[in-house]
């Protein structure tokens, strides 16, 4: 079972996955948090403990406040509980889709999105990422991962070397990518309107 958070995070480098992990032992990313959210905050919400686990993708800086204090400034500004309450309405939205993509859409398509995705969050186009790691994020088997990767290098598109990936052509892996690219990066970026 999941337990409460203790602490809510802001980031202001790196990226952090949020994984809903299957009793069978499957996993997949439903979720990515970065410089323009916090982790942990759905737990403003109300006493449920998180279906998802946040895990550091891309390592990076943040600040950690208490949990306690949150619920403070939540309770009592209005300005901040609008934030939060916004941002965490981009975050059901954003799982939303990303579960359907990774249910409907071909493995190239959803590895374009989310490496696209993950330099978006993390402010990179270089991602320190093993091939476990992404296959585990696409809910794909390691072997799809290596071979979509391939494709993607071959087309001149990213640089992929032993758990390092380069975004080479942007406007190339965008085009490459699902529409639900384009769907989530605007839910992001009304955020801030």
């Amino acid at each position: 079972m999941h337990e409460t958070p203790t602490h809510i995070y802001f980031l202001l480098r790196g990226a952090v996955s949020l994984v809903v992990h299957m009793s069978e032992g499957g996993s997949a990313e439903v979720g990515m948090i970065g410089r323009e959210g916090m982790v942990g905050g759905d737990a403003l919400l109300g006493p449920a403990p998180s279906a998802v686990d946040a895990i550091v993708q891309i390592a990076g800086a943040g600040l950690r406040v208490p949990l306690k204090a949150m619920e403070v400034l939540f309770h009592d500004h209005e300005e901040f509980r609008t934030r939060v309450l916004e941002f965490q309405q981009s975050q059901i939205n954003i799982s939303g889709q990303i579960s359907a993509c990774n249910k409907l859409h071909e493995a190239e398509a959803r590895l374009s999105r989310w490496l696209l995705t993950a330099a978006d969050r993390s402010g990179s186009d270089t991602l320190g990422l093993t091939q476990e790691y992404l296959a585990q994020m696409l809910g794909s088997q390691r072997t799809t991962v290596a071979l979509v990767a391939g494709v993607l290098q071959r087309a001149g598109l990213i640089d992929y070397r032993r758990g390092m990936v380069k975004i080479t052509n942007r406007a190339g892996l965008t085009e490459a990518a699902c529409t639900c690219y384009d769907i989530t990066r605007q839910i992001t970026e009304r955020l801030y309107q």
